[in-house]
């Protein structure tokens, strides 16, 4: 299997120890990921932006860059959605067909296509999980309230495979962080606050590590503990599969 490790722009530029961590968890799983040099970006923060026709070359770029490929592995949910549901825009080549259908977020390339249910490790810390609206409601990869109460997905079920680890029962167990890619440019405030309340809900049911699949989710959670100095750490979910110590 020919593969390769798409790291997104805010992760190449502030988290690289995601990249990092995603990288070794595949090594770990058996699988070598290429890293193309000539990646940049996936095109999402100008079609968040309202400028999606702008975006176009980039697309084409990305296509241009991964269309060798089996699969195209990204640690985060937003940029996955991006490429299968945005690049419709795009004139639909065999290669922009295959990009589209073969770009998958690690947890669902761990649990759908390798088939792995649990992994080894420890981690005896008590751990919120963050579930992000692309990731959730974009590509499935959890229940979600309106439908079910049941609290099932495929994060979930890796991380609850770990010794040692607890998942923090939520209030509210889906609801969005705000960070919503430009919407905390343009609705600082309001993002903000919805921020400040995800936030809350894990320091009041005792969260100690606040994990999720999507970096972006994270980085605007993460702001948000460090400016109110919470005793709670904010990791990537491929650091703690990957074995990173708190």
């Amino acid at each position: 299997m020919k593969v390769a490790l798409f790291v997104p722009c805010y992760v190449d530029q502030f988290y690289p120890q995601v990249g990092i961590a995603t990288f070794q968890q595949l090594q770990k799983l058996g699988v070598t990921a290429a890293f193309p040099p000539a990646q940049t970006c996936c095109g999402q923060p100008l079609a968040n932006s309202g400028c999606e026709r702008e975006a176009l070359p980039i697309y084409r770029h990305f296509v241009d860059t991964f269309q060798g490929y089996d699969y195209t592995i990204v640690p985060s949910g937003s940029c996955v959605y991006h490429v299968q549901k945005h690049f419709d825009k795009l004139e639909q080549t065999p290669a922009v067909q295959h990009v589209r259908a073969t770009t998958i977020d690690l947890i669902d390339f761990i649990t759908q296509v390798l088939e792995i249910k649990e992994l080894p490790g420890a981690f005896p810390h008590k751990v919120g999980l963050h579930l992000s609206c692309h990731g959730q409601r974009g590509l499935h990869q959890a229940n979600e309230s309106e439908i079910t109460p049941v609290r099932d997905g495929h994060l979930r079920r890796l991380l609850a495979s770990l010794d040692g680890i607890e998942l923090t029962e939520l209030n509210r167990n889906d609801e969005c962080c705000g960070f919503g890619g430009t919407f905390c440019v343009s609705e600082a405030a309001i993002s903000g606050r919805m921020g400040h309340d995800r936030v809350q809900d894990h320091l009041r049911n005792g969260t100690q590590v606040l994990t999720g699949g999507d970096m972006s989710c994270l980085m605007h959670l993460q702001g948000i503990v460090r400016r109110q100095q919470l005793p709670m750490k904010v990791m990537h979910a491929a650091e703690i599969l990957n074995g990173m110590v708190v």
